[in-house]
């Protein structure tokens, strides 16, 4: 398979500035909304997808460019499983249990399901003394050291995090369950799951899992703050002589009206089309960008050359 760097056309010294542009580009064209019912643009989408998780993490980007794994962010032979990253298809949750986060004011602790497999017994039997000194006065000489947090990084779709969405994940103990991304989820948002960390020693406490959240971007859509920006291309007769479109939104496509001579950079306001926050709900803002066709059109020139006096720098001062 092609290394993300060609999937993306880009070179092992791009910036991450360029391999988020290329990344864009390519995911506006192949995007499933653009091509719907397509298999091999689908395909291709997940490719440049999956290629761009990888060079996006500084991290994993790190350990592709040194051969300890492969384009799918698997380790290679000779290396251990520490890159192994997350399984993010969705499903149904098993029972809540202990999730929170270290910021942005979410309250996980009702959304995070059982792990399973994996892991060792925390903590110690209680054993009765035996006449040999006693486990009991063993255990109370132990040093109780709380066990280490552990890091991850999860990356998700711009949809899933700004509607909410559900991920499976696999921690490096080999524990596995699912974790529900809250509705309007930041970029770096850290999760925390209690417990899930390193284990302590003694009667010490284990340490936590810290989920960093790295969102993917959209080949359409941006965010600021609750409110989703879409740049719209429309034509010269759409801008002139106003026309009804379909456009996308975050859950679905809605018609919207261009009102007659609209001009490049004019911005139309979709109410409650945002991040659908329950305290503050975001809008969807449209901004206008004419875009004329590549091929000559005489008839368009023709009409240009006739004599106007308008004059759009009149205001300005030079």
């Amino acid at each position: 398979m092609s290394s993300p760097y060609q999937v993306l056309g880009v070179s092992s010294s791009s910036s991450k500035d360029e391999i988020k542009k290329a990344y864009r580009k390519l995911a506006r064209k192949l995007h499933p909304d653009v091509n719907p019912n397509n298999k091999v643009a689908a395909d291709k989408f997940r490719q440049v997808t999956e290629a761009y998780e990888l060079l996006s993490n500084d991290e994993k980007r790190k350990a592709y460019d040194s051969g300890q794994i492969d384009e799918h962010g698997k380790p290679k032979a000779g290396f251990g499983a520490g890159f192994e990253g997350f399984n993010q298809r969705g499903g149904q949750g098993f029972n809540p249990h202990g999730f929170s986060s270290t910021e942005g004011g979410f309250d996980f602790s009702d959304i995070f399901s059982a792990f399973t497999g994996g892991g060792s017994s925390r903590g110690f039997h209680n054993f009765s003394d035996d006449g040999m000194g006693g486990f009991s006065s063993f255990r109370s000489r132990q040093t109780d050291i709380p066990g280490q947090n552990i890091n991850y990084t999860l990356s998700v779709d711009f949809i899933d995090a700004a509607l909410g969405s559900e991920k499976e994940i696999r921690l490096k103990t080999g524990k596995k369950g699912k974790i529900k991304i809250p509705t309007g989820t930041k970029e770096g948002a850290i999760l925390r799951l209690k417990g899930q960390g390193e284990n302590g020693t003694g009667r010490a406490p284990a340490g936590d899992a810290l989920i960093k959240i790295h969102i993917l971007p959209h080949p359409f859509f941006e965010r600021k703050e609750n409110d989703i920006l879409l740049s719209l291309p429309i034509s010269l007769k759409e801008a002139v002589l106003g026309e009804k479109i379909l456009i996308p939104t975050l859950t679905s496509k809605v018609v919207l009206k261009i009102p007659p001579y609209s001009s490049s950079g004019k911005q139309l306001r979709l109410k409650g089309k945002g991040i659908p926050t329950k305290s503050n709900p975001g809008d969807l803002i449209v901004k206008l960008e004419i875009v004329l066709e590549d091929k000559k059109d005489k008839a368009l020139e023709e009409l240009l050359l006739k004599e106007s006096s308008f004059n759009p720098r009149e205001k300005m001062s030079f």
